[in-house]
């Protein structure tokens, strides 16, 4: 623990965690902050409080779990959950840069990357190995696929499937994040299978003769796309944004693929 750095409330922390200078961890709060092992709490960066819902009731407990060797720098702010039936979770492996902000009852897997001023609104889920640029917005309620990457400055209002890329304000589909699959280690033959169901749905060549769901069917049912355990992914996450209480897949320009 560096100096001015504190620790309050029902709070634990792992083996050779550090809390650089200013670090706040934990609240005087029904409830706990479990952080564990490994991991920087940066400079004046403020972990496990109270979060910033209406529907907060105070008294209510409420939760924050923290893995293993995640690097949370400068000024950042990561909440508690809202009610007591939930809890915001942070995974393994991430960093997440300066001035970053993860809201109540969001859920972060493991291996990613925020860029500095990444804001997670409320009951975001963020899944593995994805990737934001600076000044990234996600609205509450967003589901953000494994591997994907938001473009910085984005303002993302609906799911991001996995493997995509998606850019704009508010951002849309700009196609699959080639570069991250390559250095995740996926095989050239896995990322040309995905680029071709991708394009069978978002780029169809004919755009009157199938509509989005029937596309979506016919790679399912396609003998050489149907069978890669990549492309089933793929799609499978695409469906579960359609699915009650999900937002629907971010928007998406239907190019001629001719």
């Amino acid at each position: 623990m560096h100096p001015s750095s504190h620790i309050f409330g029902n709070t634990e922390l792992g083996s050779h965690c550090v809390l650089m200078t200013g670090a706040v961890v934990g609240d005087e709060l029904p409830g706990h902050t479990v952080i564990g092992c490994n991991n920087i709490i940066g400079h004046h960066a403020v972990v496990g409080i109270k979060c910033q819902d209406m529907k907060y009731k105070l008294g209510d407990e409420c939760f924050l779990d923290v893995g293993d060797n995640n690097e949370i720098r400068e000024f950042t702010s990561i909440h508690r959950s809202s009610k007591s039936r939930d809890r915001t979770v942070i995974g393994d492996n991430n960093l997440i840069m300066g001035s970053c902000h993860i809201a109540h009852d969001c859920k972060i897997g493991n291996n990613n990357i925020f860029a500095n001023t990444t804001l997670l609104a409320g009951h975001v889920i963020v899944e593995d190995y994805v990737h934001t640029g600076g000044a990234t917005v996600v609205h509450q309620f967003c589901y953000i696929g494994s591997f994907s990457f938001i473009g910085g400055g984005s303002v993302v209002s609906q799911d991001v499937p996995k493997y995509m890329m998606v850019s704009g304000d508010r951002a849309e589909l700009r196609g699959l994040n080639f570069e991250g699959l390559r250095r995740c280690g996926f095989q050239v033959t896995e990322i040309k299978s995905l680029r071709t169901a991708y394009r069978k749905i978002f780029m169809p060549s004919n755009t009157n003769s199938m509509g989005f769901d029937e596309r979506l069917s016919e790679v399912e049912h396609n003998e050489d796309l149907g069978s890669v355990p990549a492309v089933c992914s793929m799609l499978q996450s695409i469906r579960d944004s359609f699915t009650e209480n999900r937002r629907g897949v971010c928007k998406f320009r239907q190019w001629s693929s001719s």
